[in-house]
């Protein structure tokens, strides 16, 4: 717990001083000013939604199988 300290810091920290973030591709951009502001807001909600699941996924295998290689190390040798 001690060494994911510091990366938690690091990362709440840059999380409140990061600007508003625009992700959108350049098609995607042209699209959102044909829309308006409103549209153009839930477009990049939804772009950010997508963006996110895979990382939320990828990140909860990888901490599983973090965990179940440190139980493993763990364990005394018979």
């Amino acid at each position: 717990m001690k060494k994911m300290l510091p990366l938690f810091l690091v990362f709440l920290i840059s999380a409140a001083f990061a600007e508003i973030v625009q992700a959108q591709c350049s098609i995607c951009t042209k699209t959102a000013q044909q829309l308006g502001e409103g549209p153009a807001q839930g477009l990049n909600s939804g772009i950010m939604y997508l963006m996110f699941t895979p990382f939320i996924i990828v990140g909860f295998i990888g901490y599983r199988w973090w965990k179940t290689n440190k139980e493993a190390d763990e364990m005394p040798d018979a």
